[in-house]
């Protein structure tokens, strides 16, 4: 298979709408479908299903969606990466997640700084799960992920806290008043629905409570009393005066993770995570 072809195929898929993908990819659509059509022939399979009203993902179809995802973004993190090493003077990409691990993310910036050999460290704030697919398909070095919501598939990994998750209210509300709340007292909040967070290709769970993208965004909704949120109990030093915070005592635990490309052979990066673990 071509890159070209797969890049055709995982529009397509994620589309689930040849006029979409087109127009995504910027081509007509009649040489998108025979592109298809040609690569369901070479691989002697069905990948679509197509109607006069959908197209759906065959179970061969899902399966080359998820490998096709993997193998271009591996192709355009050997692009990225070549470029970025051939530079004069190579430094390091780190992402993270907007509004999280703030205070962890500063004391292993300040004691890498501090090793002689260390490089610039391009620190890169994204949306939520965004900073996965930065690591897998180069934009970013290294990552810090947080657990158990964010994949490490395919990472090397090394765990650098855990911690407990909080309910995030419009300050005043009565379960403010509780010393701790559990999970039932809060997803069913009559006007303070749960959020919904896009996945690794911005597509949204269904449900009622708003779509966001950011903790910024998250925020304003709640201080205006249309949602409420569980987050890590680090997000406590960054939140507004117009929102307060109560412990969940059956929330999972969240475990922040350093990750980074295994075949990595960067003795900067090593450097780096060296640093993180002993903080």
């Amino acid at each position: 298979m071509e890159s070209r072809e797969l890049r055709y195929f995982v529009a397509v898929a994620e589309e689930l709408h040849f006029g979409r993908a087109a127009e995504r990819l910027g081509i007509a659509q009649p040489p998108l479908s025979r592109a298809i059509q040609q690569l369901e022939r070479r691989l002697g399979v069905d990948l679509l299903e197509r109607t006069s009203r959908a197209v759906t993902l065959t179970e061969a179809g899902s399966v080359l969606l998820r490998e096709g995802r993997a193998a271009l973004d591996a192709v355009e993190a050997a692009d990225r990466r070549t470029r970025r090493a051939a530079k004069p003077h190579p430094g390091l990409v780190l992402v993270t997640k907007a509004g999280s691990a703030g205070e962890l993310l500063a004391r292993l910036l300040d004691a890498y700084a501090a090793d002689p050999s260390a490089v610039t460290v391009d620190v890169q704030l994204c949306g939520v799960g965004e900073q996965e697919r930065m690591l897998r398909d180069g934009r970013a070095d290294v990552a810090l992920l947080h657990l158990p919501f964010d994949s490490t598939l395919g990472f090397d990994t090394e765990e650098l806290h855990t911690e407990n998750q909080l309910a995030i209210l419009p300050r005043g509300h009565e379960l403010l008043s509780r010393p701790h709340v559990k999970m039932a007292d809060v997803t069913d909040l009559p006007g303070l629905p749960l959020p919904r967070w896009p996945d690794r290709v911005g597509v949204y769970t269904d449900g009622p409570g708003p779509k966001v993208r950011d903790t910024a965004q998250l925020y304003q909704l709640i201080a205006l009393g249309r949602a409420a949120a569980v987050l890590p109990e680090s997000c406590r030093t960054h939140l507004r005066s117009d929102l307060a915070a109560v412990p969940v005592l059956d929330a999972p635990k969240v475990t922040t993770v350093i990750a980074w490309p295994p075949h990595s052979r960067s003795q900067a990066l090593a450097a780096l995570v060296r640093t993180a673990t002993l903080l």
